[in-house]
């Protein structure tokens, strides 16, 4: 398991991972390349492919460790992660069961329907971005929050004061990634090919009321995958999993469908 959009494995993965122990799973939390106690630079880059192969690589890792069931693999993903255990699973036939919470459900389709001028114009800023790197062999960066009316990835309160809350765990946590993540962000699909991840278990944690992700991609999602799956949804917006009385509920449903199906 791993954390979402620019996130560190200190920024509330703890109590999922507390109880999946409890549980009887051996947990792994890493951080991306890039990301956190990971090494790798340039630092705070957001490429989904490479963040699929960290997920792949974890596997390799902890298959092999002697406590560990190479053929009962799982794994679990939050927001932006979500998206990234959508992908593995459908291409990682290691995987056995896939948990995704509040999952970046977007691809380059759906991300323009929902706003088709704002998504051509940051495209002609990207191909600038680009221009510019090979130019001076430098990287822009943006904030990753900020509150709303200030540059940023999600200038938004809400967003703005989860991350500020939860840095105060992870204090190698910095406010920032490379603009060329955006274009990675972009491109990115996790859920197109969602039908190829049968026979592995399938199950979507959704809120009803996600302002990052909306609900109706991840029915759709839901609806072109096949059995085994299941589709819960909550009265919630997008930061709430990470405390209880919402932490517990869906630890407790990951914990049941690894059950069933590892």
């Amino acid at each position: 398991m791993a954390h979402g959009f620019a996130g560190v494995k200190e920024m509330g993965l703890a109590g999922f991972a507390e109880k999946f122990e409890a549980a009887g799973f051996v947990t792994l939390v890493f951080d991306y390349r890039f990301w956190g106690e990971s090494e790798g630079e340039p630092r705070n880059q957001v490429f989904a492919l490479e963040m699929v192969e960290d997920y792949r690589n974890a596997i390799t890792w902890l298959s092999h460790r002697p406590e560990v069931d190479c053929n009962r693999i799982g794994i679990w993903g939050t927001s932006y992660s979500g998206g990234l255990c959508l992908y593995v699973g459908t291409h990682d036939k290691r995987v056995k069961a896939v948990v995704a919470q509040v999952p970046s459900t977007l691809n380059a389709e759906s991300r323009r329907a929902r706003a088709p001028d704002q998504w051509d114009l940051a495209g002609k800023s990207l191909i600038g971005d680009r221009i510019y790197r090979y130019e001076t062999g430098s990287l822009n960066h943006l904030k990753v929050v900020s509150p709303k009316g200030e540059p940023s990835v999600f200038p938004d309160d809400v967003a703005f004061e989860w991350y500020m809350e939860f840095k105060e765990f992870a204090p190698n946590w910095t406010n920032k990634i490379t603009v060329e993540s955006l274009e990675k962000v972009r491109e990115f699909d996790p859920v197109s090919l969602i039908h190829l991840m049968a026979p592995t278990a399938l199950l979507l944690i959704a809120g009803e009321h996600d302002n990052l992700i909306p609900i109706n991609t991840v029915k759709e999602t839901y609806d072109r995958a096949l059995e085994p799956k299941s589709l819960s949804i909550f009265p919630i917006t997008h930061f709430v999993p990470y405390k209880d009385p919402w932490l517990s509920k869906f630890a407790g449903l990951a914990t049941d469908w690894y059950q069933k199906h590892l």
